[in-house]
């Protein structure tokens, strides 16, 4: 195993245990990417609905007349 490998893994084990405060825990890591990956399918979702509306909102209801 490389140094740096071995640096890394004792760094994050140390987070994990609380050792580290400074560092993020596995469990956090973890966490924060399934957040974002929530948030960009959130996004995503939110972007189609918004093509959607305007494709059904143009001509949707004819013009009264006065």
């Amino acid at each position: 195993m490389h140094p740096e490998t071995l640096r890394k893994k004792v760094r994050q084990a140390e987070a994990d245990s609380g050792k580290r405060t400074e560092l993020l825990s596995t469990r956090e890591r973890e966490d924060i990417r399934r957040l974002r990956e929530e948030n960009y399918e959130l996004r995503r979702a939110n972007d189609d609905l918004e093509v959607c509306v305007g494709v059904f909102c143009e001509g949707a209801r004819p013009d009264r007349p006065k």
